[in-house]
């Protein structure tokens, strides 16, 4: 018996505008991937096309100028780990763990964010924009504006009893500054993370001066009336 012909399913056209994301992304992508391989002088439009696989017209016509498109891509990348960041606290912090614990594992999740590939593209830009007005005129807003969404979805790490404490925000201000700081050195000395010895001080010093878990007072070490 001789079976009907198989017509085969036709995939659905995309649309004008789900081809124009797909290209935007193939461009941001490949823009971040030249930024951090290859650094801020040597990410060219041309590079940024080639690696992208798209025509120099598409590429002009999302992105007309260099520095706008270094930005949007650094700033995309931050966004989508600012997403996941959010997930961390969901599916990662128990929300009825003590305090310390909570402190311990919300330091070493923020520790993480600097080893991201966006950290080492936003440095790329933070060192250009040193000496380059143009760059710093187009980051600076952006870098505003992702600065207080990193502070809310981090504070949303620490949770509500952490972040109420008087001394918070100056705490969690040195963390980010300190852990900027060491995170630049393995630009030229590279070691394991999470092995390193800066990770402890942070939670001991974010324990002291948050407070999150006080040592037991010794009856001999109240002072008398």
């Amino acid at each position: 018996m001789m079976r009907p012909p198989e017509h085969s399913v036709r995939p659905a056209r995309r649309t004008r505008g789900e081809r124009t994301a797909d290209s935007r992304q193939l461009i941001l992508d490949a823009t971040l991937d030249c930024l951090f391989e290859d650094g801020y002088a040597r990410t060219t439009t041309v590079t940024i096309q080639t690696r992208a696989g798209v025509s120099r017209g598409r590429l002009l016509h999302h992105f007309p100028h260099r520095d706008g498109l270094l930005v949007a891509a650094c700033q995309h990348l931050a966004s989508r780990h600012l997403a996941e960041m959010q997930t961390w606290v969901s599916g990662t912090l128990d929300p009825d763990c003590p305090d310390a614990a909570r402190l311990d594992r919300a330091v070493g999740l923020l520790w993480s964010t600097f080893r991201q590939p966006y950290f080492w593209g936003a440095v790329e830009l933070w060192t250009a924009a040193r000496t380059d007005p143009g760059l710093r005129a187009t980051l600076q807003p952006e870098e505003r504006r992702l600065g207080t969404a990193i502070r809310h979805v981090v504070d949303a790490m620490f949770g509500g009893s952490i972040t109420a404490a008087p001394g918070y925000p100056t705490v969690r201000e040195l963390l980010f500054t300190s852990m900027r700081g060491v995170a630049l050195t393995y630009a030229f000395d590279q070691r394991d993370p999470e092995r390193d010895p800066h990770l402890p001080m942070w939670r001991a010093a974010a324990r002291t001066l948050l407070a999150a878990d006080p040592p037991a007072t010794r009856p001999n070490d109240r002072r008398r009336p």
